[in-house]
Order: C-alpha cells, then structure tokens, then sequence
C-alpha cells in the first residue's frame, strides 16, 4: 500500500510538473535569467504550490500518526552548515546550467526525451560518489583538527 502510494504521489508530480510546464528547460533558465527576458511562470507555479503545501503540511502534522507508517521521520537537523549549502549550491548550479532538477528529468522520460539520459546518469553517479567523498571530506577535517 505504502509504495502504491508512493508511486500515486509520484505520478502526481510528474503530472504537475508537465501541466505547469516545468518541464520545459527553456522556462526554468527564462526564470533564472533575471536580467533578460525574465519568465515569472517558476515563481507562480512555486506560490501555488505553497498554497497547497502549508495548509496541507500543518494539517497532516496535527494527526496523532502519519496514515502510512508509525510516527513521522521528521530531519532533527535544523542549523545550516557547509554540506547543505555547498550541496544547495552545486544543485542550483547545475539547475541554472542545464534547467533541469531531478523531479522534471525524470518526468520528461514520459516524452521520450533521451536527451535527459547524461543528465540522469550523472545525477545518479553524483549521489553514489556523495557518500565517499563527503567520508574522505570529513576524516581530513579530523585529521586537521588533530594535528592543531
């Protein structure tokens, strides 16, 4: 039930991505490029969004359980630090290069478009190497604290 779910919500996305348009590269780099010809379809598609979201999203934390599993798995992180907004930097980085976010790549598949393929493979080789170089990263981090 819980992976039906999953994949109901998934189809959903996909759905809203196609309809809005957020597909579509040309829109995500037009709402990037501030200082041309400035696209506001991303900020109108991302404030409805909002709308939905927060009211939705106080709704479901008032219930005593999540429908589909035992308690919430809430982050207990809440400060911000160099992983997050390096990681925040290399996605918009990358979303302002190419216009594609995980979310809308994998929807265009559902066209056909191939031309997403090295985007995804590189998407999905970049969160295999996360794990490795976030451990070397942090082990040189200790050695340096140690050695001070």
């Amino acid at each position: 039930m819980k992976n039906l779910l999953a994949l109901l919500a998934g189809g959903l996305f996909g759905a809203g991505l196609a309809m809005s348009g957020m597909t579509d590269t040309t829109k995500v780099i037009g709402f990037l490029d501030v200082s041309g010809g400035w696209d506001l379809t991303l900020a109108l598609v991302m404030i409805g969004a909002l709308l939905v979201t927060v009211p939705g999203y106080y709704w479901i934390l008032q219930q005593p359980r999540p429908a589909c599993a035992t308690r919430f798995d809430m982050p207990a992180k809440t400060s911000l630090d160099a992983p997050l907004v390096l990681g925040a930097a290399l996605f918009g980085i990358g979303w302002g290069l190419v216009g594609y976010c995980p979310g809308p790549s994998i929807a265009v598949l559902g066209y056909g478009n191939w031309q997403v393929v090295p985007f995804l493979m590189m998407l999905l080789l970049g969160g295999w190497l996360a794990g490795p170089v976030r451990t070397v990263l942090e082990l040189g981090i200790r050695a340096g604290h140690q050695r001070a």
